[in-house]
């Protein structure tokens, strides 16, 4: 059982008419991360949305390095996601591109996770942090 937060953007009644309406935004989502320099550790954080994926790594102590802080001048934050994800994201820049030509372990669902912002598109999505060991 988990808990989740939803933070309130319009909410409009009516009433008399029996009209009555709500949209929720949810401002957290489940993320799982697998490490694998731990043989597989799984860890599931709730993630706060509009945040780096970095940030929300760096800030549930996940083993990953991000050497230049998020400011796409290295390749330590390489993970890889899940193809039906990796298919959600935004697009790659080509700085971004440039810089995972020299992540080890790369693959067609690699992604530098400081590009990446928490949105409701990554609400159960799976994301592996590969060891990065030759």
């Amino acid at each position: 059982f988990q808990t989740r937060m939803y933070r309130v953007i319009n909410a409009s009644f009516i009433i008399g008419s029996g009209f009555m309406s709500r949209r929720f935004v949810r401002s957290m989502v489940l993320i799982k991360f697998i490490e694998a320099k731990s043989d597989g550790k799984v860890v599931n954080v709730d993630a706060p949305v509009g945040k780096s994926v970095l940030d929300v790594a760096i800030d549930h102590n996940i083993d990953i390095e991000g050497a230049c802080g998020g400011e796409l001048a290295c390749s330590t934050c390489h993970v890889i996601f899940t193809k039906d994800v990796f298919d959600k994201l935004p697009a790659k820049k080509e700085e971004e591109d440039d810089m995972l030509d020299l992540a080890t372990g790369l693959t067609e669902t690699s992604r530098l996770c400081c590009q990446i912002k928490v949105s409701e598109l990554l609400e159960g999505a799976t994301i592996t942090v590969p060891s990065n060991e030759l």
